[in-house]
């Protein structure tokens, strides 16, 4: 039976679910709609308008590999702050950032979009610059997004960059310090796992991001999204099933995951694309206070030695993902968890 939602609806919640209709419209339909608009222009008597943003696409092919190109007035936009009290997502300070230093943080887990991480590091709308002063996050995306006209600018502007060795050598190795570069360490594979009351974490074959933070002595920072799986429900699809391997074929060729998701309507609460109003914490994870960040380092010494640096690599994955990201997680998920 469908539960609809009630008339008598306050405008700020009203607002709210509009917010997130767009954020969920510009994942899901606006890349399609921007490269039947670049290719549309060609055929009218507009087309000089696709030629001259080709020839500045080529120009600036590289940005999105070098920093991006960040716009304030996007990432402070009015709009997100209605986006983050829709669920609501808030972010959690358990230890200071030196802004003397890069950090590298891993985000766990990916969810089906990853509202928790693009909220926190891509808007200003959970007081980030205030709770971590002096610290610029960038957030790493599957290049395959920025090679769609347009919207590769919507992108870098929230503070979006490639997810490639290069992109996170340019922003790791700004020896001003101050930069947080956000990676999401199961990536799109993750959310095939993404479903209410389970948290499974890919972890294997994913030690790159250590070896990045070792070779650029960047601190690396565990950091936890509870509630990110509870926002959507998903179509059953445990490992060995018909419709897994298809999800795990389909993503080998795409290089993007096509979870069967849905939540809610916007007028009703039993089926549709937006998310369920669960809550998200983010929850920078520092087990022993201040500072644990840069024991996970490299201590700003660069590794040239490969010996060296496959020891460090597997004592850094040892000590601080295998063995204490578990404890971490159970040490917190009770506090934070949703409770339906």
């Amino acid at each position: 039976m469908v539960k609809f939602a009630p008339l008598a609806v306050p405008w700020e919640r009203r607002l709210q679910t509009f917010t997130v209709l767009l954020f969920v419209f510009s994942l899901l339909v606006l890349p399609l709609i921007c490269i039947a608009i670049f290719i549309g222009l060609l055929f009218t008597r507009f087309w000089v308008f696709s030629v001259l943003y080709a020839t500045w696409y080529y120009l600036d092919w590289e940005k999105p590999a070098q920093g991006g190109r960040k716009v304030m007035a996007v990432r402070r936009w009015f709009m997100w702050k209605y986006m983050k009290d829709y669920f609501p997502v808030s972010l959690v300070k358990t230890a200071e950032l030196d802004p003397s230093q890069n950090y590298l943080a891993g985000f766990h887990p990916h969810g089906i979009l990853a509202f928790g991480v693009f909220t926190t590091l891509c808007t200003e709308s959970t007081s980030f610059p205030s709770l971590f002063s002096g610290i610029r996050p960038r957030v790493m995306m599957l290049n395959l997004w920025f090679r769609v006209p347009f919207l590769r600018e919507y992108l870098m502007a929230g503070g979006l960059i490639t997810a490639d060795k290069e992109s996170a050598a340019y922003v790791l190795n700004k020896k001003e310090g101050g930069n947080l570069l956000g990676i999401i360490i199961g990536g799109a594979r993750e959310a095939l796992d993404a479903r209410p009351g389970a948290y499974t974490l890919l972890l294997q074959n994913r030690k790159g991001f250590v070896r990045l933070a070792l070779m650029h002595g960047a601190a690396l920072v565990p950091t936890f999204s509870f509630g990110e799986n509870e926002v959507f429900d998903q179509v059953k699809n445990s490992p060995g099933s018909w419709l897994r391997s298809v999800q795990n074929q389909l993503q080998k060729v795409m290089r993007i995951s096509l979870p069967l998701f849905h939540g809610r309507g916007i007028f009703q609460y039993s089926f549709g694309f937006l998310p369920h109003r669960r809550p998200i914490t983010i929850v920078e994870l520092f087990p022993r206070g201040e500072g644990r960040g840069a024991a996970f380092s490299a201590r700003g010494r660069r590794l040239r030695v490969l010996p060296q640096m496959s020891r460090a690599l597997q004592v850094v994955w040892k000590e601080g993902w295998e063995e204490e990201m578990p404890g971490l997680w159970a040490c917190h998920i009770q506090k934070y968890k949703y409770l339906q």
